[in-house]
């Protein structure tokens, strides 16, 4: 379970594991914001949202986005498929790394195994398929709500 971290302005941050999450409490840097109703962690409840005591300037996070993951990827798509919309577990880069495609948020897509091996080492229209969203860099608060 991961918890999202907001400031002290309430802008949220980032996820952490549950587990930091109550150091973060015990360290007295952050307190609860948000619970789960009636369950308890030591003598925490359990947070689904801890907002940080003092505030944190975050000047960077608005010059870019988030890096590039995987995960991220996968989030952003909402785990579903780019090409034919079924549950998605890899991703898939519309230029070819082998062909000089990068590891970008507008290059790569979710995609389920039965699309990306279709699709292999080729652009979507070599392969005759059409990408169902347009793949583009997540903003910093729906990165942090995905």
């Amino acid at each position: 379970m991961d918890v999202l971290v907001v400031n002290a302005d309430l802008g949220p941050m980032h996820r952490v594991s549950l587990r930091h999450a109550v150091r973060m409490l015990c360290r007295q840097v952050a307190e609860v914001h948000e619970a789960v109703p009636d369950r308890l962690i030591g003598v925490y409840p359990l947070p689904r949202v801890v907002r940080l005591v003092r505030y944190v300037v975050t000047r960077w996070r608005f010059t870019s986005g988030p890096a590039w993951s995987r995960r991220g990827v996968l989030a952003r798509d909402g785990r579903r498929c780019g090409y034919c919309g079924a549950a998605a577990a890899t991703i898939d880069h519309i230029l070819p790394r082998s062909r000089g495609g990068a590891n970008t948020w507008t290059n790569t897509v979710a995609s389920c195994a039965g699309c990306n091996q279709r699709k292999a080492d080729r652009t979507p229209a070599e392969a005759a398929m059409t990408l169902r969203v347009v793949p583009r860099a997540p903003s910093w608060a729906a990165h942090a709500r995905s």
